[in-house]
C-alpha cells in the first residue's frame, strides 16, 4: 500500500505490516504537539543529571514506582474510554448509511419502473442528504453547498435556513416516503419497513449527539494531566544517579511517551471533528451517494 498525500481532515489509511512507514510518518502523529513538553522535561533531566554530579541531590525512586503502577492503569483507562467513543461514533454512523442503503434499495425495489423514477429519486436524495446533515450538525459547520445540491429544489431553502437541518431534511425525506406509498401503492408492510429505517436513521443522530455532547469528565481528565505532569517532570531526580549524563534523554522519551498516550485520547474522544485521526465523513458520504445513485437508477 502506498499513501503518498492526504487532503485535510481526510483520515489516514495505512499498511500496519509496514514498519518504517508507520513510524516515520508524522502526519497523524501526535508527536510535534508532543515536543515542547519532551523538550521541558530534557532540560529537568540536564538539571537533575547537573544536581547529582555537583551536589549529590536524587530523590528514592521508590514513590515513583508505585505511582507509575497506578498511573498506568490511569492512562489505559483513559485510552479505553476516548476509544470506546471513537469506536461507538462508526458504528453509529455506519448505521446511517446501512439504513440509507437499505431505504434506497426498498424504494428501488417496490416502486421500480420509469413512472416512479422521480419519487424514488427524491427518496435517494433526502436520504442522502440526510447523512450529510448530520456530518455538518457535528462538525458544527453549514456547508451549502454539498447539501444543497443534493436537496430537491422546492425543499431546498427551507432545509438550508433550518436551524435544525438534520430535523428538517428527515421531516422532507418522511413526507416524500409517504409520497411514494401513494404513487406506487405500497402496502402497509412495505411501508413499515421504511418507516422503521428513517427511525434507525434518527436513533443514531441523538446517539452521535450523546457522544459529541457528553466530554470525559472534567475531573477524571484533570487528575490525570497533574500526575502525568508530577511524575515526569519528578522521575529525573530519580533517574540521574544511574543514567548520569543520559539523564535528559531518558527524561524527554518519558514525556514522549505518558504525554503521548493522553494526547492520543484526547484526539479521538470526539471522532467526528476533521483531524487526521478523525472519522472520514466525507468520503463515507461521497460513497454512500455513489452506490445509491446506482442503485436507484437501476
Amino acid at each position: 500500500m502506498q499513501h503518498l498525500a492526504y487532503p485535510p481532515g481526510r483520515m489516514i489509511e495505512y499498511d500496519g505490516r509496514n514498519w518504517l512507514d508507520v513510524i516515520l510518518r508524522v502526519r497523524g502523529s501526535v508527536l510535534p504537539r508532543l515536543l515542547p513538553r519532551a523538550l521541558l522535561g530534557g532540560a529537568i533531566g540536564g538539571l537533575a543529571a547537573w544536581a547529582f554530579e555537583a551536589h549529590a541531590v536524587k530523590l528514592a525512586p521508590i514513590a515513583h514506582t508505585m505511582i507509575g503502577v497506578a498511573l498506568g492503569l490511569l492512562l489505559v483507562f483513559r485510552t479505553n474510554a476516548s476509544y470506546d467513543r471513537y469506536w461507538e461514533g462508526r458504528r453509529l454512523l455506519g448505521g446511517v448509511v446501512i439504513r440509507v442503503r437499505d431505504l434506497v434499495r426498498q424504494a428501488a425495489g417496490w416502486a421500480s419502473g420509469a413512472p416512479h423514477l422521480a419519487a424514488r429519486q427524491r427518496v435517494r436524495d433526502l436520504a442522502c442528504g440526510y447523512f450529510r446533515a448530520v456530518c455538518q450538525a457535528l462538525r458544527a459547520e453549514d456547508d451549502d453547498g454539498s447539501l444543497g445540491a443534493l436537496l430537491p429544489e422546492d425543499a431546498r431553502a427551507a432545509i438550508l435556513g433550518s436551524g435544525a437541518r438534520p430535523q428538517a431534511v428527515m421531516a422532507h425525506l418522511t413526507r416524500a416516503v409517504d409520497r411514494l406509498r401513494r404513487d406506487a401503492g405500497l402496502t402497509d408492510t412495505q411501508l413499515l419497513a421504511m418507516d422503521q429505517n428513517l427511525t434507525a436513521m434518527t436513533d443514531a443522530l441523538a446517539g452521535c449527539e450523546r457522544i459529541l455532547k457528553t466530554p470525559v469528565p472534567f475531573a477524571y481528565a484533570q487528575h490525570i494531566k497533574v500526575f502525568v505532569v508530577l511524575f515526569c517532570y519528578s522521575a529525573p531526580f530519580t533517574m540521574s544517579e544511574a543514567m548520569g549524563w543520559y539523564t535528559p534523554l531518558a527524561a524527554a522519551l518519558l514525556c514522549v511517551a505518558l504525554f503521548g498516550i493522553d494526547e492520543i485520547g484526547v484526539e479521538i474522544e470526539d471522532p467526528f471533528g476533521r483531524d487526521a485521526n478523525d472519522l472520514p465523513l466525507d468520503a463515507m458520504a461521497a460513497g454512500l451517494e455513489k452506490v445509491t445513485a446506482a442503485v436507484v437508477s437501476a
